[in-house]
């Protein structure tokens, strides 16, 4: 499946779920970006991979000019609909996180929560986060790590998958690395790392399963496209997973991340 193919193809995984539910689960770390990037009225901030928009919301709260991009449409149009009930004015568009229609230093913040670490190609992500992000301008963005908890779930998943990625796209949790990430925007900007973690808590593995089947687009997907018998598989594994994180009676899920904070140079 080519680069096209695979992106086109995640723009209905991830417009096939509600998604607000899942998003909710990771509201630390909205509140973690927009504080280190600390926006100010009037300055313009991209939320790339936007999702439906929580970091968007919470930055045009400031005055902050914001846009935000999403390769879903199905995302793209909750987020539209959250902004028009909120009253907040945040240009939405449907776009690639590795070709984007901006012009060059067009942004002084860029933020992405746990978004273009998914995008296959992530060298043209790095190339148009340093070409968008204007001399000076500081970017935030959250990766699961790949020895987050967050890993172990899509390797629950990867098995059930129908087919494996094209050859080239990388792993998204490779994102979360520091070495790796250094490499990929080491150049363009002076990086700060730290390794964070944000926790999922629920009363069962189940309440989990049935959050994430129903509203985070590839356990959806992948859940609606198999068998009874291999959904009831992958459903027991699931549980399973998050029941081994049980604690005074309910689940605390940790999940590392890595936060990577940049300087345009």
């Amino acid at each position: 499946m080519p680069f096209e193919q695979l992106k086109e193809r995640n723009a209905v995984v991830w417009s096939s779920g509600p998604y607000q539910g899942v998003t909710e689960t990771i509201t630390d770390v909205h509140e973690v970006l927009v504080d280190r990037l600390d926006p100010q009225a009037g300055q313009r901030l991209l939320d790339l991979a936007c999702g439906t928009g929580a970091v968007a919301e919470r930055a045009a709260a400031t005055g902050a000019e914001v846009v935000g991009i999403d390769i879903a449409p199905g995302l793209i149009e909750q987020a539209k609909e959250r902004a028009e009930a909120r009253g907040l004015e945040i240009d939405y568009r449907v776009g690639d996180a590795e070709a984007l229609d901006l012009d060059d230093g067009s942004f002084e913040l860029v933020a992405s929560s746990f978004g273009v670490m998914f995008a296959p190609d992530h060298e043209a992500v790095a190339r148009e986060l340093a070409r968008v992000t204007g001399p000076g301008g500081r970017i935030a963005l959250a990766c699961w790590a790949p020895d987050s908890a967050m890993a172990e779930v899509f390797a629950v998943m990867r098995p059930f998958q129908p087919a494996p990625p094209p050859e080239g796209a990388r792993n998204p949790f490779e994102f979360g690395g520091e070495d790796y990430v250094t490499g990929l925007l080491g150049d363009d900007f002076d990086l700060q790392l730290e390794r964070k973690a944000s926790v999922l808590r629920a009363g069962s593995g189940e309440e989990v399963w049935e959050l994430f089947s129903t509203e985070y687009g590839p356990t959806k997907v992948l859940a609606e496209s198999l068998d009874d018998e291999r959904r009831e598989e992958l459903h027991r594994n699931f549980v399973d997973l998050h029941e081994a994180s049980r604690q005074d009676g309910g689940i605390v899920f940790s999940r590392t991340y890595q936060l990577i904070l940049g300087t345009r140079k």
